[in-house]
């Protein structure tokens, strides 16, 4: 070492196994940023020897060096010096970061840098082992690790940071490893098989590690679990690097076979000298905390304040609970190593196998702790142990983890009787039962922290070549940190992987949790745990409720599905939050984590229990077809519904008004699409129902963002071999998907399905089906500018609505063949049936009908030359659609009364009535409307003198109308021409007539 001590520098500390940080005095200071931290390092790590300037820039910047990359270095030079010598007189020379030939040197004592440290003790480790002090050695080595603070240089640029961060890594794990061995070595094998296995599952291919392990579990009794490491591992080896194991493991692994007794128990020790006396060593069974900790900083500092905090004569007692692989033990281990200094009498530690078929007993576990506390002899009794660890413990201060407890009966003989001491528990169940306990629920990473942990083990560069596949890869883990640190590991493990290969294997759901596994390490076997633990019942419903894959399921839901009082159903549900294998965030709404819903799934396609899976769809399908008839029957009142495929048993939610049947809609609507998902390939009996409501769900939807998946369900209902057997079924289907393209504006393809679904319906035998159909067939013809083709059909379901009785409907068709009139320039006719149509609508007291027959008979009188009278009748339609929430009728009606006003030389309001259209058109994201919106809006603002804006608006709505293939088109492009000389789009083709 060429650490030299100066006087300015006697107060100075520095770390780098860890976060990159000094102090002078125990102050913190402030190093700068990330590129003058990677100064420092190239400094700290240059142990007093000079670096050359060309080192220093290569070392930061690498092949990307900027072109004042020297300058800048001189700069973060000079900054450091005034912070780790703020009093240095101006102009005199550094004591501390000098200046050499060409380069700087740290001149700094050696005790100074952690790292220094930990290389002296793992020195006089060496030193004492060779002298035969194997427990001098193994204690010597803890204490060296103990100055470990995380992964090392986080955050830290540069390729020289990069090649020291491996450095510094290898060398931690590898002197974890002869730790471990030395441990064994003087019988501590019980002690190390935790830190055994986290550094294994952490390095899968590190031989030496498992063999390690392997004679640990042997030494403690688990020769079963010891040989499964080998077998696990020599199927790692094939599966990733094509070999076979080495010779330490595959010797290992025939001695244990064969039943060397020299492995049952390590050497005898020296006899000690007469005038030694035992001495109490403060036990630190901690396992080893990871390097590459990320995230859950908040909560990391939270739990040290609550464990440091205790006070009266309680002990304090901070249980984390969560589902498996979320990191529990992980963080836990890490918050009690950063509190180590704060119980200097030591720290106990258990995994108490909570979670496995043998849970721990704490007569045991007790017996354990006891002779890690020097107790010279161990009762027989529960009891007697139990009293006997409190009064050991009574004087002193340590912390107890606790690790996957079971239950809180397991864990009362555990805790200590005094304050002084703390505990932490880590548990799948929430304890709540274990009295004064501070509860902690311990939740999946955010996306931040996901991507930290994966970019820790990948590599920072490989992630920031493909930041986004890398986000795809995470969110594909569900944030599970055990599921992103599988995946990550796998993928450091094959360089020739890109992210985006991973992304792609864990895209598809029916392999995620298959891809989520590396030797030992599964998180399929992780959240199996969780499930054996279910009660008959439980388990059950968790699988049943996984058969909906929505984001979340209201209490009825459970309740339909379990087939089951809702009382029962919440009772079951709330068991399953209790163990963590279901979320509950809102009161009453249930919800998976993504891999437990992919979990359960897979339980049910291994169960293969069909018949029992199909009976829990239709009872949920069942009450969502009956609680979506009582929404229409509220927000549609004296329509007729289509005919139903299903007839519903359950009599389904009720709605007191038409807002409480739309909050209802809106909320459950994700529900709604995804029970009809899974009746995919299913039976007639469950397609039924799932059609009834699509059939439902597209008359009354506002949110156009569900359009494609609405289309994408009836395309596979179209498909399907059962629906292509069943006429009624498949008329059904075509017409709903008629009226999703009208609805999108797509008139040809409307017009197809709609002609498809009469095709399929009987001619002679009338039905609401083909009423409605019929009759949107007459609207999208009459839209394509065909008002003579589509008189016909409304003509035909004019004759066709007479055998329903239904003035509500008779009232809509008048309206519509009004229209139809004033194509045929008929406009004597087209106003006697416009009025006819609201007089009978008014007539009704319905009002949605009243507002659709005001607007139509608003648009016949504009066409026929009253746009004043038009615009009173608008405006009324207008108010009524806002009192009903129909947004989309909101937008018509108002680019409607934007062009009667228009027509009436009131072009201001018309600008301000086409904005107000303009607006809702585009929340909703309804074209056509956009397109009449912007045509109203630029002819008014033509008016008002504002030309520029006014092209813009109708060279909008040209190109809507133009995509749309509707007439609306020529007389815009007309009035473009009419004061554009130069049109940007050029002439339309003829409109069909």
């Amino acid at each position: 070492m060429e650490h030299q001590d100066t006087r300015s520098a006697e107060a100075l500390r520095f770390q780098v196994l860890g976060p990159v940080q000094a102090w002078r005095g125990g102050a913190p200071l402030a190093l700068g940023s990330p590129q003058q931290q990677a100064v420092l390092v190239a400094l700290l790590l240059g142990e007093g020897r000079p670096v050359t300037t060309d080192d220093l820039v290569d070392g930061i910047w690498g092949d990307r060096t900027p072109p004042q990359a020297v300058a800048a270095l001189r700069t973060y030079v000079s900054r450091l010096r005034s912070v780790l010598e703020p009093n240095r007189a101006a102009r005199t020379p550094s004591e501390v970061l000098v200046s050499m030939t060409d380069g700087y040197a740290l001149r700094i004592p050696a005790d100074a840098l952690d790292l220094a440290v930990f290389e002296r003790r793992v020195a006089e480790a060496a030193a004492a082992r060779a002298d035969g002090g194997l427990r001098p050695a193994h204690d010597t080595l803890v204490a060296a690790l103990d100055l470990w603070r995380g992964r090392p240089l986080p955050g830290v640029p540069g390729p020289y940071a990069d090649a020291q961060r491996t450095r510094l890594a290898e060398r931690q794990l590898a002197v974890a490893e002869e730790r471990c061995a030395l441990a064994l070595e003087i019988g501590l094998h019980a002690d190390v098989v935790a830190e055994l296995n986290s550094l294994s599952a952490a390095y899968p291919l590190r031989e030496r590690l498992r063999e390690l392990l392997m004679l640990a579990l042997y030494r403690s009794g688990r020769q079963a679990e010891s040989l499964g490491v080998y077998a696990d591992t020599r199927k790692l080896l094939i599966d990733e690097l094509g070999v076979e194991p080495g010779g330490g493991l595959s010797t290992m692994h025939a001695r244990i076979l064969a039943g060397d007794p020299e492995l049952l128990a390590p050497p005898a020790a020296p006899p000690k000298a007469a005038e030694e006396s035992p001495a109490f060593v403060p036990p630190a069974q901690l396992p080893a905390d990871v390097s590459d900790f990320s995230g859950r900083s908040k909560m990391v500092g939270e739990l040290r304040d609550v464990l440091r905090a205790g006070s009266g004569q309680a002990v304090v007692v901070t249980s984390l609970a969560g589902i498996g692989g979320v990191g529990k033990t992980t963080l836990a281990v890490h918050v009690a190593h950063s509190l180590r200094p704060d119980f200097p009498d030591g720290q106990l530690y258990v995994d108490l196998r909570g979670a496995g078929a043998s849970p721990a007993d704490p007569a045991v576990v007790l017996g354990d702790f006891l002779h890690a506390l020097g107790a010279p002899d161990t009762p027989d009794s529960l009891d007697q142990r139990a009293a006997l660890y409190r009064s050991l413990l009574a004087d002193k201060r340590m912390l107890i983890l606790l690790d996957n407890a079971r239950d809180a009966g397991q864990l009362r003989p555990l805790i200590p009787g005094v304050s002084g001491n703390a505990v932490m528990v880590t548990s799948r169940s929430r304890l709540a039962e274990l009295p004064g306990a501070h509860l902690v629920d311990i939740e999946e990473l955010t996306p931040d922290e996901a991507l930290a942990l994966f970019s820790a083990i990948v590599g920072a560069e490989r992630v920031g070549a493909e930041p986004e596949a890398a986000l795809q890869v995470v969110t594909s883990c569900g944030f599970l940190p055990l599921a992103v640190r599988i995946a990550a590991a796998r993928l450091a493990s094959r360089p020739r992987w890109s992210v985006s290969d991973l992304a792609r294997r864990l895209a598809d759901q029916r392999n995620r949790l298959q891809e989520l596994q590396l030797g030992n390490l599964a998180v399929e076997t992780t959240l199996g745990l969780g499930y054996a633990q279910l009660r008959p019942e439980e388990a059950r419903a968790f699988r049943l409720l996984a058969l909906v894959d929505s984001p979340d399921l209201p209490l009825s839901a459970v309740a339909a599905l379990l087939g089951t009082a809702e009382q029962e159903a919440e009772d079951l549900a709330e068991a399953l939050v209790e163990a963590n294998m279901l979320e509950c965030f809102t009161p009453g709404r249930y919800r998976y984590h993504d891999l437990l819903r992919l979990y359960a799934q897979r339980q049910n396609s291994k169960l293969g229990d069909e018949e029992q899976q199909q009976a829990a769809l239709l009872r949920l399908l069942d009450l969502l077809d009956a609680t979506m008839q009582n929404a229409l029957r509220v927000m549609e009142p004296d329509d007729q519904p289509v005919e139903p495929l299903h007839r519903a048993e359950a009599g389904g939610q009720a709605f007191p008004d038409n807002g409480t049947a739309r909050d209802w809609l809106r909320s459950e609507v994700s529900v709604l699409l995804s029970a009809v998902e899974a009746t995919a390939n299913a039976p007639l009996a469950l397609l039924h129902p799932a059609l009834d409501i699509l059939q439902s769900l597209v008359s009354v939807a506002e949110d156009p963002t569900l359009v494609p998946r609405i289309l994408a369900m009836l395309q596979s209902a179209s498909a399907s071999p059962a629906v292509q057997q069943d006429p009624r079924a498949l008329a059904c289907v075509h017409s709903v998907l008629g009226q999703i393209h009208r609805i999108g504006g797509e008139l040809a393809e409307a017009e197809q399905w709609f002609a498809r679904s009469l095709e399929l319906q009987p001619v002679d035998r009338p039905t609401i089906l083909r009423l409605v159909t019929t009759n949107a067939l007459a609207i999208v013809l009459f839209m394509a500018g065909r008002p003579g083709e589509a008189l016909p059909f409304y003509e035909q379901a004019q004759e066709a609505v007479r055998h329903f009785d239904s003035p509500i409907s008779e009232a809509r068709l008048l309206g519509n063949m009004a229209r139809a009139y004033v194509g045929l320039d008929r406009h004597a006719e087209a106003e006697e049936s416009a009025r006819a149509a609201v007089a009978a609508a008014r007539t009704s007291g319905n009002v949605p009908c009243l507002a659709d027959t005001l607007y139509q008979l608003g648009v016949v009188l504009r066409a026929t030359g009253s746009p004043g009278e038009a615009a009173v009748h608008l405006r009324e339609a207008h108010q009524l659609y806002r009192q009903q929430q129909y947004p989309i009728w909101e937008g018509y009606s108002l680019a409607r009364l934007a062009a009667c006003l228009l027509a009436d030389g009131r072009f201001a309001a018309a600008a301000e009535a086409a904005e107000e259209s303009l607006s809702i058109a585009q929340e909703i994201e309804a074209a056509y409307c956009q397109g009449m919106a912007n045509a109203a809006l630029g002819e008014a603002l033509l008016e008002l003198g504002q030309p520029s804006r006014g092209l813009a608006c109708l060279q909008e709505a040209l190109t809507v109308f133009t995509r749309l293939g509707v007439p609306e088109a020529q007389p815009v492009q007309d009035l473009i021409a009419s004061r554009h000389t130069e049109p940007s789009l050029p002439p339309l083709p003829p409109v069909a007539p």
